[in-house]
């Protein structure tokens, strides 16, 4: 086995041939990606537990979306189009395993509306961990560290002693 590093070329080439076989293995491609993201973010918006959560933070829907987009692209098709941290975007945001969940049932629906079964399974099996991986982030940068299995909710344990 080497040690030797690959070279930018090597990744590149690496990064396409991923994404080839996963356009081949599922369908998935730029327009599907549009269509889910425009769709999934039109249902949020109308949401009213998700609703007000958007409409706090997001300035302009139209960066938004581009950037879900690129983000979606890199997520599903492994392109490598999205640079940025989204974990820390969300840490600071006041949600609980009740908006993960809300956010992976619109999700759900919206994939049923945009794509087949290939393509719905491997967004979904991402989306999956990606809602799993802020929970325990955004419960963590509240003081919460959960236990496997275990779901971000504050106020659940709380009573009025507390």
């Amino acid at each position: 086995m080497s040690d030797k590093q690959p070279t930018l070329a090597e990744i590149k080439e690496r990064r396409e041939i991923a994404t080839r076989r996963i356009k081949e293995d599922t369908g998935i491609d730029q327009d599907m990606i549009k269509n889910i993201v425009h769709g999934f973010y039109a249902k949020v918006r109308e949401d009213d537990m998700l609703g007000p959560v958007f409409e706090e933070k997001v300035e302009n829907w139209d960066t938004h979306l581009d950037r879900m987009v690129m983000f979606w692209s890199s997520v599903a098709l492994a392109t490598g189009n999205y640079d940025g941290r989204p974990m820390q975007k969300h840490m600071p945001l006041k949600i609980t395993r009740h908006h993960f969940d809300r956010w992976l049932q619109l999700f759900a629906q919206t994939l049923s509306e945009y794509c087949d079964e290939p393509a719905a399974k491997h967004f979904m099996e991402r989306a999956l961990r990606i809602a799993s991986s802020f929970e325990v982030g955004i419960a963590a940068h509240n003081g919460v560290i959960l236990s496997k299995g275990e779901r971000y909710d504050p106020v659940a344990n709380w009573t009025p002693d507390q």
